[in-house]
C-alpha cells in the first residue's frame, strides 16, 4: 500500500510551518507519528483561534 503523495506534501507542509523542522526530519517519522503531529498541532490552533 502506498500514501497518496498529495496528502504527504499536505502533512510535511503543516508540520513544517507550524514547527520549522527541515524537511527530512518530517519524511523520517513514521506514518502514524506524523498524522500525530499533524492532530496536536490542529488541536493547538483551534485552541488558539478560540482564546483559550
Amino acid at each position: 500500500m502506498t500514501y497518496a503523495p498529495d496528502r504527504l506534501h499536505e502533512q510535511v507542509a503543516y508540520v513544517a510551518y507550524h514547527l520549522h523542522w527541515p524537511l527530512d526530519d518530517i519524511l523520517d517519522l513514521e506514518h502514524p507519528d506524523r498524522l500525530r503531529y499533524v492532530a496536536e498541532i490542529a488541536r493547538i490552533n483551534t485552541r488558539i483561534t478560540k482564546g483559550g
